[in-house]
Protein backbone atom coordinates (compact mmCIF):
# COMPACT_ATOMS: atom_id res chain seq x y z
CA UNK A 1 0.00 0.00 0.00
CA UNK A 2 3.08 2.56 0.73
CA UNK A 3 4.44 1.98 -2.42
CA UNK A 4 1.26 3.46 -4.14
CA UNK A 5 0.29 5.87 -1.73
CA UNK A 6 3.95 7.61 -1.79
CA UNK A 7 4.02 8.18 -5.35
CA UNK A 8 0.16 9.66 -5.51
CA UNK A 9 0.45 12.01 -2.65
CA UNK A 10 4.47 13.19 -4.52
CA UNK A 11 1.86 13.85 -8.06
CA UNK A 12 -0.49 15.63 -6.31
CA UNK A 13 1.70 17.78 -4.95
CA UNK A 14 3.33 18.17 -7.75
CA UNK A 15 0.23 18.83 -9.49
CA UNK A 16 -0.93 22.00 -7.14
CA UNK A 17 1.49 24.26 -9.33
CA UNK A 18 1.69 28.06 -7.99
CA UNK A 19 -1.40 29.24 -5.84
CA UNK A 20 -1.51 33.05 -4.80
CA UNK A 21 -1.55 33.91 -1.12
CA UNK A 22 -5.07 34.66 0.34
CA UNK A 23 -4.78 38.05 -0.51
CA UNK A 24 -4.53 37.63 -4.30
CA UNK A 25 -7.54 34.98 -4.50
CA UNK A 26 -9.46 35.89 -7.30
CA UNK A 27 -6.37 37.83 -9.00
CA UNK A 28 -5.50 37.47 -12.68
CA UNK A 29 -2.87 35.14 -13.42
CA UNK A 30 -0.31 35.87 -15.94
CA UNK A 31 2.35 33.16 -16.99
CA UNK A 32 6.06 34.45 -17.99
CA UNK A 33 9.32 33.24 -18.70
CA UNK A 34 12.62 35.65 -18.83
CA UNK A 35 15.96 33.97 -19.37
CA UNK A 36 15.27 30.85 -18.85
CA UNK A 37 13.11 31.05 -15.62
CA UNK A 38 9.67 30.41 -14.84
CA UNK A 39 7.33 32.92 -12.93
CA UNK A 40 3.81 33.09 -12.12
CA UNK A 41 2.39 36.64 -11.10
CA UNK A 42 -0.90 37.51 -9.76
CA UNK A 43 -2.43 40.69 -10.07
CA UNK A 44 -5.34 42.00 -8.20
CA UNK A 45 -5.70 45.75 -8.65
CA UNK A 46 -2.54 48.20 -7.60
CA UNK A 47 -0.55 44.68 -6.36
CA UNK A 48 1.22 42.17 -7.73
CA UNK A 49 2.54 38.78 -6.35
CA UNK A 50 5.15 36.81 -8.28
CA UNK A 51 6.36 33.57 -7.61
CA UNK A 52 9.48 32.02 -9.18
CA UNK A 53 8.93 28.46 -10.38
CA UNK A 54 11.42 25.39 -9.93
CA UNK A 55 15.06 25.52 -8.56
CA UNK A 56 17.99 27.17 -8.68
CA UNK A 57 21.49 26.80 -7.08
CA UNK A 58 22.12 29.84 -4.69
CA UNK A 59 24.76 31.49 -7.58
CA UNK A 60 21.63 31.02 -10.45
CA UNK A 61 19.54 33.32 -7.82
CA UNK A 62 21.17 36.51 -7.88
CA UNK A 63 19.38 37.78 -11.20
CA UNK A 64 15.92 36.90 -9.93
CA UNK A 65 14.72 39.97 -8.04
CA UNK A 66 15.30 42.19 -10.77
CA UNK A 67 13.57 39.30 -12.95
CA UNK A 68 10.49 39.51 -10.74
CA UNK A 69 10.44 43.41 -11.72
CA UNK A 70 10.57 42.45 -14.81
CA UNK A 71 7.82 40.00 -15.03
CA UNK A 72 5.20 42.15 -13.29
CA UNK A 73 6.24 45.32 -15.82
CA UNK A 74 5.67 42.69 -18.71
CA UNK A 75 2.66 41.01 -17.65
CA UNK A 76 0.71 43.49 -15.78
CA UNK A 77 1.79 46.92 -17.87
CA UNK A 78 2.42 48.80 -14.72
CA UNK A 79 5.37 49.49 -13.05
CA UNK A 80 6.52 48.21 -9.17
CA UNK A 81 6.84 51.33 -7.20
CA UNK A 82 10.43 51.64 -6.55
CA UNK A 83 11.22 50.31 -2.84
CA UNK A 84 7.69 48.36 -2.62
CA UNK A 85 9.35 44.34 -3.26
CA UNK A 86 8.37 42.53 -0.07
CA UNK A 87 9.56 39.42 0.39
CA UNK A 88 8.33 36.43 3.36
CA UNK A 89 11.89 36.32 4.48
CA UNK A 90 14.54 38.81 3.78
CA UNK A 91 16.49 37.85 0.57
CA UNK A 92 13.98 34.97 -0.80
CA UNK A 93 13.80 34.82 -4.44
CA UNK A 94 10.60 32.21 -4.64
CA UNK A 95 8.15 34.87 -3.89
CA UNK A 96 7.70 38.38 -3.68
CA UNK A 97 4.76 41.34 -3.60
CA UNK A 98 4.72 44.88 -5.49
CA UNK A 99 3.04 47.76 -5.15
CA UNK A 100 1.79 48.75 -8.82
CA UNK A 101 2.23 52.26 -10.70
CA UNK A 102 -0.57 52.14 -13.31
Amino acid sequence: MKQILVPALLFLLAACGAQPAPQFFGATRYDITLDGIDFVVFRKEDRAEVIRMGYLTLAERAPVPRLMEEAVRRTTGCTPVPGSMVTGLPGDTGEARFRLDC
